[in-house]
């Protein structure tokens, strides 16, 4: 189990990119909720289903701790590749971007905190998530890789030039490398990294 020395960059990372969701929500202009964000989803949506990288951690630390059957960050994405569907997904974040009601920010902060106030002073531990127990060490970078990549797909929705913090960047490059060479897809994304191939890989 990894001590709380060990824990509190992977907490800095998390917040810096819950920050960083904080700061695009800030940018959006009362004209651009309604906009095509992702696929299926409005601004509003891609925003409400970011946010859930903000509730899922405090609702699961809520939770008595579990036995752990997750070994580790990428083996989160090995295991829940194929068992959300994109439809529950979908709706997921529909139902999430109403629950932000008429003052988003004011909406995402209070997640933001409620997560902060969670973690503040923890020691790592278990967390029971739908697809079994893992570490909370392990379990937060899958939350900041959440952050990092919607945070790119809202900057790129609403015309945002706001980058990533470095670190939550090298976070999310970790986990995606990891997640890749899990899921059997590590030599095809260092070809693409290097320029020798072309995408797409997907780790979730």
């Amino acid at each position: 189990m990894v001590d709380d020395r060990n824990l509190r960059p992977v907490v800095d990372d998390y917040l810096a990119g819950a920050a960083h969701l904080l700061a695009l929500i800030d940018e959006i202009t009362d004209e651009q909720w309604e906009a095509p964000g992702l696929g299926e989803w409005t601004v509003r949506s891609l925003v409400g289903h970011t946010t859930r990288s903000l509730t899922t951690v405090a609702d699961y630390l809520d939770q008595p701790e579990p036995e752990v059957d997750i070994d580790r960050v990428g083996s989160y994405y090995a295991k829940i590749q194929g068992l959300a569907s994109a439809p529950e997904v979908t709706a997921r974040g529909v139902a999430a971007g109403v629950e932000l009601g008429d003052d988003p920010l004011a909406e995402a902060a209070a997640r933001r905190d409620r997560a902060a106030a969670a973690l503040d002073g923890i020691a790592d531990r278990p967390v029971a998530t739908p697809w079994g127990g893992i570490l909370l060490s392990d379990y937060l970078p899958t939350r900041t890789f959440e952050l990092a990549v919607h945070g790119l797909d809202i900057a790129r929705a609403i015309g945002s030039s706001s980058p990533l913090p470095s670190a939550v960047l090298a976070s999310a490059l970790s986990t995606a490398a990891e997640a890749a060479r899990i899921t059997g897809q590590g030599e095809r994304a260092l070809l693409v990294l290097t320029g020798r191939e072309n995408g797409p890989i997907s780790v979730v």
